[in-house]
């Protein structure tokens, strides 16, 4: 039973309480008609309590007996209210009678019926729902929660920021993973207990909207505690102040980080924009809110390696494996929107550079694998960059000599790929939980520099 529904029952508790005393009060006014008639309502409401409950623990849950109990006890009181004269029954009596009753209702509410907490994940891209897997898992697996994974719309911005080309990735969750479609579960009648954010920005990204009813400041009306979990990992343990400063920060209960240093780093940013913005205090008790609890996109690594089911897709196998059965080293190449933007046209011309050098490769194929949004975010913000990375995307589809991968599955190019190559990005903090070879690309030049 959800806790709202056991405080509901609570309050009828007290309300069957009210008109017994209203029943005492009448009987000792020689009111014998209207307290019967307050006896039959006493006696719908039990009966109503009680079916209720059984639908919700079971028939015959001992509650639902204690309820049966105090319903004959209703109906020899009205039995002994009509079959006498008025005096026959003492308003005091016959309210000590019903308290005695409801107080062993009361009782096993408390201890017979336990509480389920409803638990509902709001994810909204698949590839990134591994920041959201572990703590998902660890909700399934606890016989005291619901938990259900509803994957929600987002929308495409226009150069204007008004709303494009609606998204819905529901289809694309792991098999293991129940879908449940947004349009069913309505967040505002079925109030979570705890609600699980991705999505931290309400109106304030320029690439990517969600609906209104999906924004932070709404979400909170409907739940007890709502709690942000970050859809990235801080690069070396830091995080940019924009990112610590979201809605999704400010309106949340409870902001999930990896570490401490990653703490100290948020309150460190929050309080400086406090302090800018003349509104100190309006993101919390920051030492309560950022709890440094680890990664969910780690632990879904370090799962996902231990179990050693990651399978090359087919379609990969011709370009990984010569004719005599050997093995070409694949490397991951990843391309970020921040570099992208921050480095401009360089950036295409290193990305030319970097796709004609792995094409005359014998020894190794590229796996590239671009920032999600990475082409929705130069529609959007630089339509001019956005044709000349589609022209050079299209080129590398059409030659099919390298590996092109959109999917939501991150970790199966980490764990396939023997080395990293590419911008800095949190996906470099989940491939050195594999210890294998890191190359980050510097945009200006033609040639990378280790990672430490």
């Amino acid at each position: 039973m959800r806790k709202t529904q056991k405080q509901e029952i609570f309050e009828i508790i007290g309300s069957l309480n009210e008109a017994h005393g209203e029943i005492r009060e009448a009987l000792q006014k020689g009111g014998t008609s209207q307290a019967g008639v307050m006896l039959g309502e006493c006696q719908e409401f039990a009966v109503s309590l009680g079916e209720s409950i059984e639908f919700l623990e079971g028939e015959g849950h001992i509650t639902v007996k204690k309820i049966e109990s105090y319903c004959e006890c209703l109906y020899q009181l009205y039995m002994q209210l009509t079959e006498t004269e008025q005096g026959g029954l003492s308003g005091g009596k016959a309210y000590k009678t019903l308290r005695r009753q409801l107080i062993e209702i009361e009782n096993s509410v408390k201890n017979d019926i336990d509480v389920i907490k409803e638990i509902v994940f709001l994810p909204y891209k698949a590839s990134m729902w591994d920041s959201m897997e572990s703590v998902w898992m660890a909700a399934r697996d606890d016989a005291d929660c619901d938990a259900y994974v509803v994957p929600i719309p987002y929308y495409e911005k226009n150069a204007d920021q008004s709303l494009g080309k609606m998204h819905y990735e529901g289809d694309m969750y792991p098999d293991y993973v129940p879908v449940t479609d947004w349009r069913s579960y309505k967040i505002e009648e079925r109030r979570p207990d705890i609600i699980y954010i991705q999505y931290p920005y309400d109106d304030w990204n320029y690439v990517t909207g969600v609906p209104e009813q999906y924004y932070v400041k709404e979400l909170k009306k409907y739940t007890d505690m709502l709690i942000y979990l970050p859809y990235f990992v801080g690069i070396n343990d830091h995080v940019k102040e924009e990112l610590c400063v979201v809605p999704g920060v400010r309106d949340a209960d409870r902001v999930i980080v990896e570490s401490e240093k990653v703490k100290e780093i948020y309150i460190k940013s929050i309080r400086a924009f406090e302090e800018k913005n003349k509104c100190r205090g309006s993101y919390g008790d920051l030492e309560k809110k950022i709890l440094p609890l680890g990664s969910p996109k780690i632990d879904r690594m370090k799962r996902v390696m231990e179990s050693g089911e990651t399978q090359m897709p087919e379609e990969w196998k011709d370009k990984v494996y010569r004719a005599d059965g050997t093995r070409k080293k694949i490397v991951l190449y990843n391309t970020t929107v921040d570099a992208l933007v921050n480095h401009d046209k360089t950036y295409m011309d290193k990305l030319k550079s970097v796709l004609a050098l792995f094409r005359q490769e014998e020894d190794f194929v590229l796996l590239w694998r671009p920032h999600p949004l990475l082409g929705m975010t130069l529609k959007s913000m630089r339509p001019d960059l956005y044709f000349k990375y589609r022209e050079i995307l299209k080129g590398y589809l059409e030659e099919g000599w390298g590996i092109y991968d959109e999917s939501a599955d991150l970790d199966r190019a980490i764990i396939l790929s023997d080395a990293y190559y590419g911008d800095w990005s949190s996906v470099v903090e989940l491939y050195k939980v594999t210890g294998k070879p890191i190359l980050i690309q510097n945009c200006d030049v033609g040639v990378g520099y280790a990672a430490d």
